[in-house]
């Protein structure tokens, strides 16, 4: 079928050469955002059973330095393993870490648990936007993000409701090893669906010394979340900054580039969408580490109904991206400028409206925030993708995932170091609580708003190249 003779029509991602593919992708992010919303809703009673209040932000810095060190592996272990021996591969290393997570005696085993998810969700992130660049036509790649964000909406309902429903019992270790068990049917499932694909066998070498430098800045940028003094803070700080430089610097010299030779570049559409990328990912992290925090000890909130206030994120980024994937070019730039707008928008909301009566009052802050990441980011990835240079189109494909595993890893390591510095660190404390939750979204305001010059710029080049 040639890629001229398919319509661009959400009836096109359901032909039965697309449905395989479809089902085993949108099963890949059910697994990986039902974890994430399951996690935000059992993590205050992980930490009132286990203590380590410290360390709740690195239970998705450690899952996120993981997820990047497998994007960056994908390549060499499809060319081994096949497409979709990595796939169920990813879907059983998730679920391993599951099983971790269930027997932690610690809040440091917490974090081990997962660092091992972390690996199997970066396989199975890295191998979706791959598959939807070579399984799709370009016509189709923004419905087909929209369509994986969909998946969103079906977590919305089970990830809170997992998570909630056990901890609300006292039995927050059931929700992992529901996720575990859910992890092995998912490989069982994509080992049927997918077309068995034998690796090349040619050597993409594992860009090891660039592996180490982005890990080396995630986790300074995670120690400047518990380091004593103000000079530590900075200098880790800086240091990871450094790393993350270097890494790029590394990068474009490789016989092999993890990201595009033009990756965050101001000149070219690929660098400037890898920029907003990066920064609205950033902006999006705390929601999902301190907010059902914050709901439940300032408000009283049981986990379940913390879970799905902080859900309405998701919701909103779901809705939305089905809402504009259909629409005509010309209105695409102006999203890229909108949707961080709104992002910056909810999250000086959810800063302001926090401590007031009821909660719900915050509600439409967290929804709004979502939106504006949906809004924006089916077009992100496919500029990225379409701006991309002459043999370089998978390496901007897959780019994407690892562009947005780092922005929440730093996100979440800012988030971090914000909330204890406004005195989380000692305690679920009211009084730490409520300096905690202004300071934490207040902050991440700049990102979305550094976000937008970005989007701005994207779309003014877009508009003089179609002018």
């Amino acid at each position: 079928m040639g890629k001229d003779s398919v319509t661009d029509g959400w009836s096109a991602l359901l032909k039965p050469a697309f449905l395989p593919a479809v089902s085993v992708l949108v099963g890949g992010v059910l697994l990986h955002s039902m974890n994430v919303l399951m996690l935000a809703t059992v993590l205050p009673s992980v930490v009132d059973n286990l203590g380590g209040a410290a360390l709740m932000s690195w239970t998705s810095s450690a899952f996120l330095a993981s997820s990047i060190v497998a994007a960056t592996c994908t390549g060499y272990l499809t060319a081994i393993m096949g497409a979709r021996a990595v796939f169920c591969a990813g879907a059983l290393i998730f679920g391993a870490g599951a099983l971790v997570c269930a027997m932690a005696p610690s809040m440091g085993q917490i974090v081990a648990g997962r660092f091992v998810q972390g690996f199997g969700g970066g396989l199975l992130t890295a191998m979706a936007y791959v598959l939807v660049r070579n399984t799709f036509p370009d016509k189709l790649w923004a419905r087909a993000f929209a369509l994986l964000a969909g998946g969103w909406s079906l977590s919305i309902l089970v990830g809170p409701m997992v998570g909630g429903a056990f901890a609300r019992y006292g039995d927050w270790r059931g929700a992992f090893f529901a996720v575990a068990a859910l992890a092995c049917v998912l490989a069982a499932v994509a080992f049927r669906a997918l077309p068995r694909t034998l690796g090349g066998g040619a050597g993409r070498r594992v860009p090891g010394l660039r592996v180490a430098l982005i890990c080396l800045a995630i986790a300074a940028m995670s120690l400047t979340a518990v380091a004593s003094h103000p000079v530590a803070k900075v200098g880790l700080f800086v240091g990871a900054i450094a790393a993350l430089v270097l890494t790029l610097m590394v990068d474009r010299r490789a016989a092999t580039p993890l990201l595009p030779s033009d990756a965050f570049s101001l000149d070219s559409a690929t660098g400037i969408g890898l920029w907003i990328a990066l920064l609205v990912s950033i902006s999006y992290s705390p929601l999902q580490i301190f907010v059902p925090i914050f709901l439940q000890v300032l408000h009283g909130l049981d986990p379940l109904g913390a879970g799905y206030m902080v859900a309405g994120a998701s919701l909103g980024w779901t809705a939305i991206s089905l809402v504009v994937a259909g629409l005509p070019p010309r209105h695409t730039d102006r999203l890229l400028i909108a949707g961080p707008v709104m992002m910056a928008a909810g999250l000086l909301g959810v800063a302001l409206l926090m401590p007031l009566e009821p909660a719900l009052v915050v509600f439409p802050a967290i929804v709004v925030t979502g939106a504006g990441m949906g809004s924006c980011w089916v077009f992100i990835a496919q500029r990225v993708m379409t701006g991309a240079r002459k043999g370089e189109e998978d390496t901007a494909a897959s780019s994407v995932a690892t562009v947005q595993q780092t922005g929440f890893a730093l996100g979440a390591a800012l988030a971090g170091l914000v909330a204890n510095a406004a005195g989380l660190s000692g305690g679920l404390d009211r009084t730490d609580i409520a300096s905690a939750a202004f300071w934490v979204p207040a902050s991440f305001v700049v990102a979305a708003l550094a976000a937008t010059i970005m989007g701005r710029r994207l779309a003014r080049r877009h508009g003089v190249r179609n002018g």
